[in-house]
């Protein structure tokens, strides 16, 4: 935004139904792709993460980003929806300090995203202690001032599975 960036909540629930997937909370059209490619990515790797198929087709997935009538779009919050869909589906937390942005491709290969600078700084102001980043992103680290960096672990990543293993709340990541 033009005052700095803000944060912006993700959520996921699973209700019963058949497989669809429900999108609320004012997304324009790029948020609302980043929701289909994010539930795509999940998906493909739902054996992987041992979710068995059959929770595709007798749950709907509903993804929530409140802030009431602030229209949001743009195509930087793919692993920030992956990463809660995957949570609702294995009953598995997110970590409360940490914020992410990326969108991500189908395989899960984190693309880079505008405005980081703005995104850190939103961070920082809600004393969030870590951000994940897309790779891609290391260029831009020079634009942000030197008391945010310290103030903020930014991590940078390139696959969506290196979020997860950030990301979820588990005993030990490599299982993911």
């Amino acid at each position: 935004t033009e005052v700095g960036g803000e944060l912006l909540q993700v959520e996921a629930v699973l209700v019963p139904g058949r497989g669809r997937v429900t999108v609320t909370g004012k997304l324009g059209d790029v948020m609302q792709e980043s929701v289909q490619a994010a539930n795509a990515y999940v998906r493909s790797r739902a054996n992987s993460f041992g979710i068995k198929p059959v929770m595709f087709e007798k749950r709907d997935i509903h993804v929530h980003v409140p802030e009431g009538a602030i229209p949001k779009d743009g195509p930087s919050a793919g692993i920030t929806i992956a990463t809660s869909i995957t949570s609702a589906l294995l009953k598995i937390p997110v970590y409360r300090d940490l914020a992410m942005t990326g969108e991500i491709t189908l395989r899960g290969r984190i693309l880079p995203i505008g405005g980081l600078k703005e995104k850190i700084s939103a961070a920082r102001r809600h004393q969030i202690k870590t951000v994940l980043s897309p790779r891609d992103n290391e260029k831009d680290i020079k634009e942000i001032p030197a008391r945010i960096l310290k103030a903020v672990d930014l991590v940078p990543v390139d696959h969506m599975d290196e979020v997860l293993k950030k990301a979820l709340v588990v005993d030990d990541p490599e299982d993911l």
